[in-house]
């Protein structure tokens, strides 16, 4: 199968979709990793293959010419990877704030992913007001259809 930006995108449907089910069932106010798990049984369920609390190596200055880089140890972890193409962020906050988006897009460059979801559950509707999507050059250079 042929990663394209329409399969993305409609894996981003089904991700989104499994998050406001939860969100549903759950409602606002709870903390994130109850969200989590929750999430959890639920893309097990749409039998989405995905990787939880995933550690992601930092290279630092890996890609800087005449110098080779370093695995640093900084526990550095994403909420969720979802078929190695997209980055699930979590929060259950008050609202958004550009260090969450930031740490989104900073993950998705990390582990050269082309699409990143970020999701808020501390809000009432989650669908118009908790969440965000972002892609990068990864998701750019994928062929449309």
């Amino acid at each position: 199968m042929e990663i394209t930006q329409k399969f993305i995108n409609e894996l981003t449907y089904k991700i989104t979709g499994a998050c406001i089910e939860v969100h549903k069932i759950l409602g606002p106010g709870l903390l994130e990793n109850v969200y989590h798990q929750c999430l959890k049984k639920e893309f097990s369920l749409l039998n989405l293959r995905t990787k939880s609390e995933l550690e992601i190596p930092l290279d630092y200055k890996g890609e800087i010419v005449d110098y080779k880089g370093e695995i640093v140890d900084c526990k550095v972890k994403c909420d969720f990877l979802i078929e190695d193409l997209i980055i699930l962020e979590l929060k259950s906050v008050v609202e958004f704030h550009d260090i969450h988006r930031a740490q989104t897009l900073n993950y998705m460059n990390l582990l050269k992913v082309p699409k990143g979801i970020l999701i808020n559950f501390n809000v009432n509707n989650l669908y118009h007001e908790g969440h965000e999507t972002f892609v990068n050059k990864y998701f750019s250079n994928l062929p449309k259809n």
